[in-house]
């Protein structure tokens, strides 16, 4: 798939939508996670990812890429998957006011500086853009909670920012003419790395069928966000791509103030006006 004329204007949508669509999965995923172990959830979401990027493939009759292409797709699969188990476990052992925002800020940065290095140097109204994107990931996805086991888990919330970063970068590196045979290779290079763990501790045997709807709508939510990720990158910058899509944490907060009506902080409240201005000057 391709885009010409107004790609940037594309590259903003569809980085937007991803973030949308992102913000939407973890939520889905944080309300399963409180009901059934979080391995046997990556399992589900994995694999029906796995399975909806398969069936657009076929039905879209996209070709399939070259080699180099789902090699690209299928590290940044293991990256990603990396980031995830070091957030998971860095928000079990540390503090959640460290490692959300560390992680999230640090998933923008990479790929973002990437995109710097890479591409032409963007003017000044986009790269304060840039700066207001990052100041708001860091205050939405900040918590008050001060309450921690063990370390503050820093060094996890590093590791997972570099997984998400490395995600991002990889799959950005498929062939512009392939959308969904990329994501399935990311999906089944990941999937084993979820699913030995979860079969190893009989955390599938203990799978509440009740959660299973819920489960679903987050890898397709998840799945989603990285098909519409895709094709930001395919319509233009790697940078706006990475930075407007690593918004997403904004999403997860609104949606969990209109559903489960949570109080949504001062500091929160600030980031999702800087949110909004990085939109503003990213599209200026």
């Amino acid at each position: 798939m391709t885009f010409s004329g107004a790609g940037e204007l594309f590259t903003i949508f569809f980085g937007l939508a991803s973030a949308l669509s992102w913000g939407a999965g973890d939520f889905c995923g944080g309300l399963t996670t409180r009901r059934a172990p979080v391995l046997s959830v990556l399992v589900i979401a994995q694999g029906s990812g796995l399975l909806l990027v398969m069936a657009l493939a076929l039905l879209w009759r996209e070709p399939l890429p070259a080699a180099s292409d789902l090699l690209w797709s299928a590290v940044g699969g293991l990256f990603g998957t990396i980031g995830l188990g070091a957030l998971y476990r860095g928000l079990a052992v540390g503090r959640a006011g460290v490692v959300a925002p560390v992680s999230a800020v640090i998933t923008a940065i990479l790929p973002a500086v990437f995109g710097l290095l890479t591409e032409d140097w963007p003017g000044g109204m986009r790269l304060a853009g840039f700066g207001a994107a990052l100041i708001g990931v860091w205050l939405v996805s900040a918590s008050t909670e001060t309450q921690a086991t063990g370390n503050s888990g820093l060094g996890l919330a590093v590791v997972a920012g570099l997984g998400f970063g490395l995600f991002y970068i990889f799959l950005s590196q498929a062939s512009a003419s392939a959308t969904f045979w990329p994501l399935a290779a990311a999906r089944a290079a990941s999937l084993p790395f979820v699913f030995i763990p979860a079969l190893a501790r009989r955390q599938l045997h203990s799978l509440d069928l009740k959660i299973l709807p819920l489960a679903l709508l987050t890898g397709l939510f998840d799945t989603g966000g990285n098909a519409l990720f895709v094709l930001a990158r395919q319509a233009g910058r790697l940078d706006v791509a990475a930075v407007l899509s690593s918004l997403y944490p904004a999403s997860t907060i609104l949606l969990s103030r209109l559903i489960l009506n949570e109080r949504i902080s001062r500091r929160q409240s600030l980031g999702v006006l800087a949110a909004l201005a990085a939109i503003v000057l990213i599209a200026a």
